[in-house]
């Protein structure tokens, strides 16, 4: 099962408390981070990419910024996630990862047409750090779109220890998540 860690300091206590967290991760061998600090001014934003690339050394976890392409590019980052109303065109760079927020299979095979490397869909179950979150699309939901491309799909919203791999029995590569992988 492929893991995407998506990173939220506020809950953390701050910065320092989110490169803890990102160690840990990368210690357990999460196979990609989504620094998605969106409220960071870009120079914060750049000094914590820097931060976790430097943390994460050889490991070969692949950290991608939250829709801020330019900065993930400056600071050597391997990606950038975008949400499903993006010109995923324009970051398609030889060896750069775009992943695609989606929340239907018409953002899916949106994503898929325009090169996208991965999506994440959801959410599957109700979210834990979203109050204000779409309803929960459920597993059938997950396993159509799943089916419906050909795109790596991992799954988002309330994921769990405990329902992750029924996620991955429905046809996802992996699963994203914030709360699951903040948790101590």
């Amino acid at each position: 099962m492929i893991r995407y860690y998506i990173t939220d300091r506020h809950p953390l206590g701050g910065p320092q408390a989110l490169l803890d967290s990102i160690a840990r991760n990368l210690a357990s061998g999460v196979e990609y981070i989504q620094i998605r600090e969106k409220d960071l001014p870009p120079r914060e934003l750049a000094a914590l990419v820097r931060a976790a690339l430097i943390l994460r050394g050889p490991r070969p976890t692949r950290i991608l910024v939250n829709t801020r392409a330019d900065i993930a590019i400056a600071c050597h980052a391997d990606g950038v996630h975008l949400p499903s109303d993006s010109p995923i065109l324009d970051y398609r760079i030889p060896g750069f990862l775009t992943a695609v927020s989606t929340h239907s299979i018409d953002d899916l095979r949106h994503a898929q047409h325009a090169g996208a490397s991965f999506a994440v869909y959801g959410p599957v179950f109700p979210p834990f750090s979203k109050s204000h979150a779409a309803p929960a699309a459920g597993l059938d939901a997950l396993q159509l779109a799943c089916a419906s491309v050909s795109l790596p799909v991992f799954a988002l919203g309330g994921l769990t220890a405990e329902n992750a791999p029924a996620c991955i029995a429905a046809g996802a590569a992996g699963i994203a998540a914030i709360t699951l992988f903040q948790s101590p």
